[in-house]
């Protein structure tokens, strides 16, 4: 992992995010200019200043060497940088990481590595800039709901990005910069805000809720509508997100979402991952892209809404509910006990999931009986009926 140096923008190169971590670094957020300074450019900057450094004529008298070099390579950045420096040498920091010079992108093992690790860097940061460039500092951030709505604040490209979904929810420290690098608030202070421009929870911004504990279909909804430069980004930008690693591929297109969702599969039991909007045309089991998730910001994956269902069936027969939640999934009928499991096969997926019978009697007219549910009013539910003769469903 590569760190700038806030004081001079050279580059250091530290084994582990963990050794980064040790020094305490702040990361920076940004939406992406059609030019940004390189990996390449900024070391091309540090030998600049160093051969000038070199043939001076300070160079004759090595003990005032530095305090007579008026050749920074950090006033010869891109402004971008310059700033990000400054503001984080101010707040104390003397590491910074800026996705745009720290990657070196001509080398596809570094850049694997990079966007694998992209939430564990921001995640580690002690603090993240959110730079937000097509913000006013004299944006308002209160007012008529209306107002706000309308604000440049809102209207920020920074939150239509794909990218910043994860540098927004994986560092604990969130502040937010205006155009002219004036702070506006903090992840903490403009939770409300934040969270009905994202419509992430005010909980997961504030921490009060972990991301591990939202459902599969939750957090995919956060990006629905998000943008991305390239198809593949729409996937890789949200590996972090649901703890997956894979081989970023570019050339593979919408591809790349049916791999993450193969590989959510593989790794979690949440079956929400199935439940994106039912108006989307594809007959697929897994979805094509995150915007088919943009009704799903509600689904939740618990066994406690199969328990309160048939405790609600056990009620409706004349027998008494259970008090109380066993300690373990066997209290319950078998059809309950299953714990879900997904297989890919050379003919699709092949998927175990809890059924549960109905008795005859119970009018099944509104009632949720499904563990997928997206924004929609009413429920939609999968009833099964048994084939005359064999007993299979």
């Amino acid at each position: 992992m590569w760190l700038l140096s806030t004081d001079r923008a050279e580059l250091k190169f530290f084994p582990s995010v963990q050794a980064a971590q040790f020094a305490r670094f702040a990361i920076l957020s940004h939406v992406w200019d059609e030019t940004e300074q390189t990996f390449q450019e900024t070391q091309a900057l540090h030998a600049q200043c160093a051969h000038a450094l070199t043939n001076s004529v300070y160079s004759i008298n090595p003990f005032a060497r530095e305090k007579a070099n008026p050749l920074n390579p950090r006033d010869l950045s891109s402004a971008k940088i310059r700033e990000s420096c400054k503001l984080a040498e101010q707040h104390g920091y003397k590491w910074i990481w800026i996705d745009a010079c720290c990657i070196d992108k001509t080398s596809s093992s570094e850049l694997s590595e990079a966007i694998n690790s992209m939430f564990s860097y921001y995640s580690h940061a002690d603090v993240c800039y959110a730079f937000l460039k097509d913000v006013p500092p004299d944006c308002a951030l209160d007012g008529e709901e209306s107002e706000f709505l309308n604000s440049d604040f809102c209207n920020s490209r920074w939150f239509q990005r794909g990218w910043t979904l994860q540098e927004l929810l994986a560092p604990d420290c969130v502040i937010f910069l205006s155009s002219a690098w004036t702070v506006m608030g903090t992840k903490a202070s403009l939770a409300q805000l934040v969270s009905e421009i994202t419509l992430i929870s005010r909980s997961v911004l504030l921490l009060e809720e972990g991301l591990w504990d939202m459902s599969v279909a939750r957090r995919m909804s956060w990006a629905a509508g998000r943008q991305t430069t390239r198809p593949e980004d729409e996937a890789y930008c949200l590996l972090g997100i649901f703890d997956i690693h894979m081989p970023p591929l570019y050339g593979e297109g919408r591809r790349a979402f049916q791999r993450l969702q193969e590989a959510i599969m593989q790794k979690s039991i949440d079956s929400t991952l199935f439940a994106w909007s039912f108006g989307t045309k594809c007959s697929a089991l897994l979805a094509p892209s995150p915007g088919a998730f943009a009704c799903t910001g509600l689904s939740s994956f618990s066994p406690d809404t199969l328990y309160k269902i048939y405790d609600y069936y056990m009620t409706q027969q004349d027998k008494p509910s259970r008090q109380g939640r066993p300690s373990d999934a066997t209290a319950y009928p078998t059809q309950l006990a299953g714990i879900p499991t997904f297989e890919i096969t050379p003919y699709g997926i092949r998927a175990r999931l809890p059924v549960m019978t109905t008795p005859k009697q119970v009018t099944i007219a509104g009632i949720n009986f499904s563990l997928l549910r997206g924004r929609q009013s009413t429920s939609r539910t999968a009833f099964l009926r048994p084939c005359r003769g064999c007993g299979c469903a």
